[in-house]
């Protein structure tokens, strides 16, 4: 069991209407992929064509403070929002597409933005996945 399993199930409040395994990987991808993202503009920094992968690099960023704020907000637990959920979920699923887009273009000469595609496609992936059992 991980941790964000263990705490949503020691919650005292159950949220009826989330399926709480979309939920657990929805929120450790998110959490993953911003992870990945920061270090792929990381690398990215330190690649020698540095000024061809500045809009990679502001992409990766984005991505990073998005799937963060995605898997903070869906932490919290207690309260939940449907709207704001929905949103951030949405919101979450484009930056990670976007980020996936544009890594996948330099994934072929940099290692790093393959793997970034990978985790970003994965998060957009679960995100969609909560989405849906939200409906």
């Amino acid at each position: 069991m991980t941790h964000v399993q263990s705490m949503l199930e020691a919650h005292p409040k159950d949220v009826g209407g989330i399926d709480k395994a979309k939920l657990v990987e929805c929120i450790q991808t998110c959490f993953e992929c911003a992870q990945t993202c920061a270090a792929c503009a990381d690398a990215c920094l330190h690649e020698e064509m540095v000024t061809e992968l500045t809009k990679c690099i502001r992409t990766n960023l984005d991505c990073v403070d998005i799937c963060a704020a995605t898997g903070k907000i869906l932490s919290r637990y207690g309260d939940y929002n449907a709207g704001i959920t929905q949103a951030v979920l949405e919101a979450c699923g484009t930056a990670c597409r976007a980020c996936a887009d544009k890594c996948s273009q330099h994934a072929s000469m940099h290692r790093h933005c393959a793997i970034c595609a990978e985790a970003c496609r994965r998060c957009e992936q679960a995100c969609a996945d909560l989405l849906a059992s939200l409906s």
